[in-house]
């Protein structure tokens, strides 16, 4: 797995051992960055079950000045400080080992962009994550992005509406806007 473009274009990301994550492939990546042109420049970023830090570390490459990301896996955090290493934006970083929800419960920065990849497996918990007042506080003027099975969409809370999808495989990538 590298780094698409950008600054770090080319570097190798490494991937968490022991399954317990999926990392985004480089279409998904080519595919979201595509439809993100000009947000991601100077942009705050939320990277929610981050997994190996690949899309929070490809928005760093591309120019956003801060992306916090928060997962609970002591392996995908090993990887994101690997791979933050090894690409050079430490600094411009922060890495948070928690469950997103009880992470969500304290969340006050406002953010541009958020990134959400949960388990494909538990849709229940995505509808829980969207629907998290705290989460539409912090991403009310920017755009929250989703990653999803397209044979298990999720239910959208009150307030949150599809801006655009992009299906890729099986899979979706969800633009969401608080209305």
């Amino acid at each position: 797995m590298r780094v698409i473009a950008g600054e770090a274009k080319g570097r190798t990301l490494v991937v968490a051992k022991g399954g317990g994550t999926r990392s985004a492939t480089d279409r998904i990546r080519e595919t979201l960055f595509a439809i993100l042109a000009g947000r991601v420049e100077e942009a705050r970023v939320l990277d929610l079950f981050a997994g190996a830090g690949t899309l929070g570390i490809e928005a760093l490459s591309r120019g956003a000045t801060h992306v916090t990301f928060v997962e609970r896996a002591p392996e995908a955090i090993a990887a994101i400080r690997r791979n933050l290493a090894a690409t050079g934006f430490e600094d411009r970083a922060e890495v948070v080992r928690s469950d997103v929800v009880g992470f969500l419960g304290g969340l006050a920065a406002p953010y541009d962009i958020v990134f959400c990849d949960p388990p494909f497996a538990d849709v229940a918990l995505l509808g829980r994550v969207l629907a998290h007042e705290r989460l539409r506080d912090a991403v009310a003027d920017g755009l929250l992005v989703a990653r999803v099975l397209r044979k298990h969409p999720p239910a959208l809370p009150d307030g949150l509406r599809i801006a655009r999808e992009h299906r890729v495989g099986e899979e979706s990538l969800l633009m969401l806007e608080y209305v």
